[in-house]
Parts: structure tokens; C-alpha cells; sequence
């Protein structure tokens, strides 16, 4: 007897430990999942990111934003203004790493993890099954919509995991008749995180405070209240922030929104009908997801069939048994009302706005799975011993089983699928700003660095910040107003097509790199080797036949498929710099009239990449029978095609006017 007594207890703490031990395991395998390829996927740093990590950077060093302003509540970028929480979060990361796109990119990765461990923890909370739980934990974690939030270093990173504290510290209240004194701060101060976190939060955190309203009896009256007296007052703040900066925290909104002063109140309600309606599309859930490169990858829905499937299931279950419940009366309120921000603005499913959706759709899972786990139901009218209750038990547990294979195998597609496409998204990121933009300008040794945007336009926060990363003081930065000229002599960095009156030393994506006259900077080149002239093209507006004389735009892709890249700026008159031209030919290959147009390339192609062009032609002026010929062309050296390189020709046929 003695023996049994003492060795229940060892027993339990090697249960215990063996728990720990699982948990552990468990988290450090999410996390090597959400840390997976950081910072190289997405390739680069999105120029919002950017200005976030800037001054976050900023903060840790001195506690003033880019432009001074000490312990700012809202952050002042672009013309808009971000939010703080994420920023004071990577500002004290960068007060202990150093600025980096690494420390940046794991911070949203960790926070990331975090919100599908702690949806986890709730559902076991709600189910008091740790299978359960971890059937939502890894939903959460391989749903493409919350992974891919959590790729970037942006404020939105941040959400998912303050709904799921939010909706933990509710639940805990809610299983109370009356909520306790400490449950007031706890959802007070997780509403103002919801407020301050992200922008959508302006809206979404009052609409989840007046759905505290379902809590109302006469016993839990007085704790509601009090909930929503201690938000209103962390509301405070964003008041006199309002107040003091009016549209501050509107201008973005009132630019993304259909409504406007003189939309009339019946196309507004239409507007938001259409909009809602497309934020809800099952097939955007599925299928496509957002259209946007940046926040989604082509090629996957945003949802995992198995989630839906559960949530549409748990769904069915509130409402046949649990409709009358506070609990389950909120969370139906707040999944319908996370929609709403997002669809009083003007774009489609945009997938970051509607990021607190999938956290409201995964607690709807835990009464499915709560279901299908339950192995003491049976069907009506059969006893629990019986052989149909057996089979009844074995066949939830398969329908189980089989969901929770169909989540691992769709999230492993879409995890191959994240990580094979990641190169393609290069571009978006400004992935080669460091190495065609800054380190051109730095190498010149000229200082001060001038900054020029022109309106609408803020590339000058890349040169910031890329520029703290490689050690370079913000004070040779001067960054020009859009009105403001650069002085003669001066070197610069701008966001313009084009410049006049000047030396164009480097282009690149949105960016270019010039002096001004008089200078002695200037761009060299060299003849490429012959391996470097081999070019692939396509073109779906190739003519067959055109009027004498007449123009027409050509759109066509090229592609750099040699080894060496192809430089887009070349010496004075652009001789070395590759272009894409055409020439018309007779019909036994000869010259009809040389050279007719000439297309630049956007940036320096490096082998692989694909840029789109687009190429003006001009027919003969002399009737007859042509050959269109668009070849690739180093200015001042060499035809591709005169190197090996396939060309794209077309028969036209030209007639008189």
C-alpha cells in the first residue's frame, strides 16, 4: 500500500515531465516551421517593412521616429501613420540584436507561432482535450492566410496573436457567471491591443466591445460596464491623437474606402453588400486567395478544406445546441463583424484586412472536434454498448483521422508550393536595392547622398534603412522635397522614370541613380562576352498585317536565359546598354529599312530574370510584304541574333494607307 502511494506520485511527475517534454518539442517544431527560409522568403524587404524596421531602428537608438519626434504614439509614414504596437515590440528586439532584416522577420515569425499555439491552448480550454487542441494548433500554423502574415515584418503580423489572447481571456471570463475583478483589466487592455495593433482595429476593437453586450445579466451587468468604461479610457490617447492631428488617422482610409461625401447612402449599403459578399467567397478561401504577389502566392487558396469543413460543421453543432450561449453568441457576432472593416474599402479580399477572420473560423472547429472525439455519444435511441455505438464511435474517429490527414497533406503542398515560388517575388521587395541602387551611390564616395521622391512616391526610406545595415550615419542622407531641385553636381537616388539634365549612372526597379551636370561621375560599360547574348522572347501582339506608316505597341517578354547579366544603363549615349529593338526585313531576309524602334531594359537583367516591354513599331512606308524581326541588342556592340540568339520574327503584310 505504501509502495502504490509513493509511486503515484513519481508516476505524475514523469507524466508531467513527458508533457513538458511534448510541448516543448511541439513548440520548437512550429517555430523551425514559421522560421523556415527567414529573412530570404519573401526574397528582400517590402518597402513598408522598411519603414517599420527604420523606425523601430530609430527608437532603440536615441526614442525619436524618422522625422524626431520622441515616444510617438502613431508613427508617421508615407503620408499615413502606422501603428505602434509592433514597432515598440522591434524596437526593444533591436535595442538587444542591432538592426536587421533577420531580427525583424523573426519577430512576426515568432509572434506568428505564438497566435496558433495560444488558439491551441484555447480550444483545449474550451474542449478540456489536448487532441483537440492539437488539431487546432496545427491548423492554425498551416493555414496559408496566418503563415503568410507572418512572413512579413509588418503591424498586421501582430494580430492574430492579440485576437487569440483576446478571445483566451474572454472565454476565461465567460465560464464564470460573473466575471471577476481582474477579468475587466485583462479584456480591456487586450480590446486596446486590438485598437492600437493594426488599423483595421479602429473599427473591429469597438465592434468586439459592443459584442461584450451578449455578456449582459443582471449579475455580470456591472463587470460589462466597468470593461467598457476602462476601453473607453485607453481610448484616450487616440482621441487627443485624433484631435490634435485631424484626418491623421482617416486619410487612408477615406483613400481606400467607395464611400465617399458624394456617394449617395443606397450605393454606399450596395457597395458594402458587393464587397462583403466578395470577402466571403468560398473560392477565394479555397481556390485563389488575394491577387496580390506581396501577401499571397499564386497558386493556393488562403483556408485548408479540412478547417472549413470543421468550422462549418462546429457552426452547425452551436446552432443546434449552443445558440443561447454568450460565448457562442460572440464568437458568431465577431466573425461576421472582422469582415466588415475590410469591406467598406474598395479592393477584393484583401487578405491582410481580414486577418482576424481565420481566428474567429478556428475557435468555430473546437465544438467539431469536440464531436468527433466524444467517444461516451451514440446515436439516438442506441446504448452506448452497444455493437451500432461501437461502429458509430470507430467511424467519427476515421472521419477524424481523415480530416486531420487532408490538413497535413494540403499544408504540405502549400508549404513546397511557398518555398518553390519564393524567387519569383523578388521584385516586389525591392530584393537587389542594396546591390543595384545603394551600393552604385555609395561607391562614388560622394557626400551627402541626395534623396528626391517625386509626389506620391517614398523610396527614400529604403536608402534609410538598407543604408543602417551597411553602417552608413543617416546624416549623409538629405532627403529633397518634391517642389525641392537637387543642386549641379549633386549625386542622387529617386523614384522618377526619368531624369533631364542629367548623368544617369544606375536603374532599377522604381528606381533610378544620376548626377547632376556639372560632374565628372559617369556610368561605364564594356562589350558582353557571348555567352551573355542569349535572349528568349515572346510577344502576343505580333502583327500580320498594318497600314503603311502606322504605329503600334508591341507588349513583349524578355528574358535573359545566358549567363552574364545584361546592364540596362550603358556610357554616355547609351552605347553597352541592352535594349530590345526591331528592324523590317524583305522577304528574303534582307534590310527593307534597318533599325525602326528601340525599348530599354527596366533594370539590370540578371540570368533568369524576365522583364515585360513594351516596343513601339512603325510599318514601311512602302506597301508590300515584310518581315518583322524584335531582337535584343547591345548598343553600340552587337545583335543577339548576329550571336546565336533566337530572334522573334513575324510576316507582315503592309498596305497602302
Amino acid at each position: 500500500m505504501n509502495a502504490d502511494a509513493h509511486e503515484r506520485p513519481a508516476r505524475s511527475r514523469r507524466t508531467r515531465a513527458r508533457s513538458h517534454l511534448l510541448v516543448a518539442a511541439a513548440c520548437a517544431l512550429a517555430f523551425a516551421l514559421y522560421a523556415a527560409d527567414v529573412p530570404d522568403n519573401p526574397p528582400g524587404f517590402y518597402i513598408d517593412e522598411s519603414s517599420i524596421a527604420y523606425n523601430a531602428h530609430a527608437i532603440a537608438q536615441s526614442g525619436r521616429d524618422e522625422h524626431g519626434q520622441a515616444w510617438p504614439l502613431f508613427f508617421r509614414a508615407f503620408g499615413d501613420y502606422k501603428n505602434p504596437t509592433y514597432i515598440y515590440l522591434l524596437a526593444a528586439l533591436f535595442r538587444l540584436t542591432g538592426p536587421s532584416i533577420l531580427a525583424a522577420r523573426l519577430l512576426s515569425a515568432a509572434l506568428g507561432m505564438l497566435a496558433a499555439l495560444v488558439l491551441g491552448l484555447l480550444a483545449t480550454r474550451m474542449t478540456r482535450s489536448t487532441e483537440a487542441g492539437a488539431v487546432v494548433a496545427s491548423s492554425a500554423l498551416l493555414t496559408p492566410w496566418l503563415y503568410e502574415c507572418s512572413r512579413l515584418a509588418f503591424e498586421v503580423s501582430a494580430y492574430p496573436l492579440v485576437t487569440a489572447l483576446f478571445l483566451l481571456a474572454l472565454w476565461r471570463a465567460s465560464a464564470k457567471e460573473r466575471w471577476s475583478t481582474a477579468d475587466v483589466p485583462a479584456l480591456a487592455a487586450a480590446l486596446g491591443l486590438l485598437t492600437y495593433t493594426y488599423s483595421i482595429g479602429r473599427l473591429l476593437g469597438p465592434l468586439l466591445a459592443v459584442g461584450l453586450a451578449f455578456f449582459l445579466t443582471r449579475r455580470n451587468a456591472a463587470r460589462v460596464v466597468q470593461t467598457w468604461a476602462a476601453y473607453a479610457l485607453a481610448l484616450a490617447p487616440l482621441v487627443v491623437f485624433d484631435r490634435r492631428n485631424p484626418g491623421a488617422l482617416t486619410g487612408r482610409f477615406e483613400l481606400l474606402t467607395y464611400a465617399t461625401p458624394q456617394s449617395t447612402l443606397a450605393a454606399d449599403a450596395l457597395g458594402f453588400a458587393r464587397h462583403y459578399l466578395a470577402d466571403i467567397n468560398p473560392w477565394r478561401w479555397l481556390v485563389t486567395g488575394e491577387s496580390n504577389i506581396r501577401d499571397h502566392v499564386p497558386g493556393a487558396g488562403v483556408l485548408l478544406a479540412a478547417t472549413l469543413l470543421l468550422a462549418a460543421f462546429g457552426l452547425v453543432l452551436v446552432w443546434r445546441g449552443h445558440r443561447r450561449e454568450a460565448w457562442w453568441r460572440f464568437v458568431a457576432y465577431a466573425l461576421a463583424a472582422s469582415v466588415v472593416p475590410a469591406a467598406l474599402t474598395v479592393n477584393d479580399f484583401p487578405q491582410l484586412r481580414l486577418i482576424a477572420f481565420p481566428v474567429f473560423l478556428h475557435v468555430l472547429t473546437a465544438p467539431a472536434l469536440a464531436w468527433l472525439l466524444d467517444d461516451g455519444r451514440s446515436p439516438a435511441g442506441v446504448t452506448p454498448g452497444h455493437q451500432i455505438a461501437r461502429r458509430f464511435r470507430s467511424h467519427k474517429r476515421a472521419t477524424l483521422y481523415a480530416l486531420v490527414a487532408l490538413l497535413l497533406l494540403q499544408g504540405a503542398y502549400f508549404q513546397w508550393l511557398f518555398h518553390r515560388r519564393a524567387p519569383e517575388r523578388w521584385y516586389v521587395f525591392d530584393a537587389r536595392f542594396t546591390a543595384h541602387v545603394l551600393a552604385p551611390a555609395l561607391a562614388t564616395n560622394r557626400s551627402p547622398v541626395f534623396l528626391y521622391d517625386p509626389p506620391g512616391r517614398s523610396g527614400y526610406i529604403q536608402a534609410y534603412w538598407h543604408g543602417a545595415l551597411e553602417g552608413v550615419d543617416a546624416s549623409r542622407f538629405v532627403r529633397l522635397a518634391p517642389n525641392d531641385a537637387p543642386p549641379p553636381g549633386a549625386l542622387v537616388i529617386s523614384t522618377e522614370e526619368d531624369c533631364a539634365n542629367c548623368r544617369l549612372l544606375a536603374r532599377h526597379i522604381n528606381y533610378i541613380v544620376y548626377a547632376v551636370p556639372p560632374t565628372d561621375l559617369k556610368a561605364t560599360g564594356a562589350p558582353l562576352p557571348m555567352e551573355a547574348a542569349r535572349a528568349g522572347l515572346t510577344s502576343p501582339d505580333l502583327p500580320h498585317a498594318l497600314k503603311a506608316g502606322q504605329r503600334q505597341a508591341l507588349s513583349v517578354i524578355v528574358r535573359n536565359v545566358g549567363g552574364v547579366t545584361w546592364p540596362a544603363v550603358g556610357e554616355d549615349g547609351g552605347r553597352y546598354a541592352v535594349t530590345l529593338r526591331d528592324r523590317w526585313l524583305s522577304d528574303d531576309g534582307s534590310p527593307a529599312i534597318g533599325e525602326d524602334a528601340a525599348a530599354r531594359m527596366p533594370y539590370d537583367l540578371e540570368p533568369g530574370d524576365t522583364a515585360g516591354l513594351t516596343l513601339q513599331i512603325s510599318a514601311p512606308e512602302t506597301p508590300g510584304q515584310y518581315v518583322l524581326e524584335l531582337d535584343v541588342v547591345q548598343e553600340g556592340a552587337a545583335w543577339f541574333g548576329a550571336r546565336g540568339s533566337k530572334t522573334l520574327r513575324a510576316g507582315v503584310s503592309v498596305t497602302p494607307r
